[in-house]
């Protein structure tokens, strides 16, 4: 149901009521403000909507009449109404500044975010964080949904439809375990020669993949994976036992690499793999709030 048209307007409705609580038009104007003959002509006005006479008016003065009493008591429940209204959208916007829904992919969670988040805390230690890992497809999808306000995510190009910011590159090595041929090759791989070999791939939707698969797509199409696994963790597991190389973001190889887990493989004419860090979020709700203060946490990073 819609108002009806001559509805009139809660300023006017507060001023009449303050002509009750002060006694008089003169001290009613000076509550909201406003001259004497300012107040007298909103009062009138709302008289004309109405078509009701609210006061009478004589040379000492307004006084309510029988009609603006009972005028005075529906509008101070109207006006409690409508304060009820603005705590309530306040409380909203206090709740809503306070909980951040964050997804981010697997390696952006392991290795970026937690420096982001302790960044985050030491700003505004209120703020409550929620953070969903998955694969870079379905982080994307998330952000697209509405389920988070802030997605994480790699790979070779930002998705069209989303808003977003560069965070930076994440180098891809090809590694191999100490047992494998390529551990102690002396002369580099070339490109061709990695897209005919199968490799121990992540699953698809993986920005990872998605992003070695672009770049030895454009030398052939790739060889059938030696395997397919859901985490960088389960690479590294295949990779360390010699069954097949892999490329993986350089933080994720950094230890197995300095314990000899895993060897780096070089790539011939000095090529390098990487991929983009990036923050994604929906176009109609760019980062405000403790959203803003996050992606600033990981720009400065």
């Amino acid at each position: 149901m819609t108002l009806p048209p001559g509805t009139p307007d809660l300023a006017v409705l507060d001023l009449l009521v303050s002509v009750a609580d002060t006694g008089s038009l003169g001290a009613a104007a000076r509550r909201h403000a406003m001259s004497q003959p300012a107040a007298s002509m909103r009062i009138s006005a709302l008289e004309r909507r109405l078509r009701v006479r609210l006061l009478d008016r004589g040379p000492t003065g307004s006084t309510l009449t029988d009609a603006g009493r009972t005028a005075v008591v529906a509008a101070r429940t109207v006006l409690d109404a409508a304060r009820s209204f603005n705590d309530t959208v306040a409380a909203l916007h206090r709740t809503d500044a306070l909980r951040l829904r964050i997804a981010a992919s697997k390696t952006i969670a392991d290795h970026r975010m937690p420096q982001w988040l302790a960044a985050l805390r030491g700003i505004r230690p209120d703020i409550a964080v929620s953070l969903e890992v998955d694969n870079t497809t379905q982080v994307e999808a998330m952000v697209r949904a509405g389920d988070a306000d802030l997605g994480f995510v790699e790979g070779p190009h930002p998705p069209p439809d989303l808003g977003g910011r560069t965070l930076g590159a994440d180098e891809l090595l090809l590694v191999v375990g100490p047992a494998h041929p390529w551990a102690t090759r002396a002369e580099p791989v070339t490109l061709r020669e990695l897209v005919a070999t199968p490799l121990l791939w992540r699953e698809p939707g993986s920005g990872t993949r998605d992003t070695v698969w672009e770049i030895l797509s454009g030398y052939g199409p790739p060889a059938p994976p030696a395997a397919e696994l859901g985490s960088a963790v389960a690479i590294v597991a295949a990779a360390r036992t010699g069954m097949a190389p892999a490329v993986l973001s350089s933080l994720v190889a950094a230890p197995e690499l300095a314990s000899g887990a895993l060897r780096r493989v070089a790539l011939a004419g000095a090529v390098v793999l990487d991929r983009q860090f990036r923050v994604i979020w929906r176009r109609a709700a760019p980062p405000a709030g403790a959203a803003d203060l996050l992606v600033q946490c990981a720009t400065r990073a």
